[in-house]
Parts: C-alpha cells; structure tokens; sequence
C-alpha cells in the first residue's frame, strides 16, 4: 500500500470541525483539524479523484475503483473482487463518513454518490505543510525581511565587510535571494499540496 502518511503524528485539537469554522464566515481552521481528517492516503487519494471531477457527483463505486487501483499500483481493468470488497467496506463505513463530517465533501448515502463542497476550496488555501523541524514559510520570510533590512543598515553606515557594497550589487544579492526563494517555496507547495500526482493511476 502506498501509504506515504506525511501529515502522521498530528492530532486534532478538539475545537471545533472545519464545517463549524467555517461557517462563522471566517478563515480561521484549526491547521490540526485539517491534518486530522487528511492524515490518512485513503482520504487523501479520494479528495484527490473527486477535485479531477469538480462539479458533478461522483458515483461511490466509481471512488472506490479508483483507490482500490491506485494502492495496488495498477489500472481499474485488472482489479480483482476481493481488493475491490476491501476498499468497499473501509471507504464507505470510514473514510467518506469522515469527509462529510468535516464538511469537505457531500454524501448521498442513499443514492451513493459524492460531490466536493466549497469548503475545501477554503481549507487549501491554509493547508501548509510543514515537514520535521522545518518553520512555515511565513516566519522564513519574516526572518529574511529583517536580514535584509540589517544588510541595508549596514551597507548605508559603511559597516564592514559591506561598505564597498553599490545600491545596484545590493538590490540584485537581495532580488536573487527572495526570487531563490520563492521558486523553492513554489516546489515544494507543489509537491505537497493536495491533490498532485502522486494520486494518478499507472497507465
């Protein structure tokens, strides 16, 4: 199983769920939350299928297909009974009870059918994830910003090693490091944000 649990060891703060947060017209999720109800790959894999077909209701049968094949690293075609049973059981009894619960999705329990909500929408623009002892990117910038004034305060007085330092030398040393950083920040939002490739089905 394919379970890469990035978001593991993070727990829920019990304040509340997403639906309550959000519904108080405020973008102010608890992160824990988010992690608890999208620790799990299952979950993940799910949220992944239904954001590729946004805006129409997806069939029950349909998502646990597309689970089942994706964990077993193979296509929907060559899927046997049993897996299928499996991922049956767990999705339906579990996993989509827990999405529905935390708002992000809506679950026809009768029909058997799944549609996203906008709260998800929401959610990802504040789901940051932050690896190990790594810092947000937020207090990284933060930091940055204050070296870079110190760099200017210093280069103006004549502090040295930075007295022989022109205005132009100084603007490109700080635009290349923002601009670094930036790409950096991009990459890895990419690679962790919801949703990526890690998701797809083999061909």
């Amino acid at each position: 199983m394919k379970d890469s649990n990035q978001f593991e060891g993070l727990h829920s703060t019990g304040r509340g769920t997403l639906t309550d947060t959000l519904e108080a017209g405020e973008i102010s999720v608890p992160r824990e939350d988010i992690f608890e109800v999208l620790c799990n790959a299952r979950r993940r894999c799910i949220v992944h299928y239904l954001k590729k077909y946004e805006g129409r209701r997806i069939e029950l049968r349909e998502i646990v297909d597309y689970v089942a094949a994706w964990e077993e690293g193979t296509t929907i075609d060559r899927l046997d009974s049993d897996k299928r049973k499996s991922v049956y059981s767990a999705v339906r009894q579990t996993h989509l009870p827990k999405l529905e619960d935390a708002g992000l999705i809506e679950y026809d329990h009768m029909r058997g059918d799944v549609e996203l909500t906008d709260a998800l929408q929401e959610v990802q623009l504040y789901l940051e994830y932050v690896p190990g002892n790594d810092i947000p990117w937020s207090e990284y910038y933060l930091g940055l910003s204050l070296v870079a004034a110190a760099l200017i305060a210093a280069t103006w007085y004549g502090a040295y090693p930075f007295s022989g330092l022109s205005g132009f030398t100084l603007a490109v040393i700080l635009v290349a490091v923002f601009g670094a950083s930036a790409v950096v920040q991009t990459y890895q939002t990419a690679r962790n944000q919801l949703g990526t490739g890690k998701y797809e089905l083999e061909e």
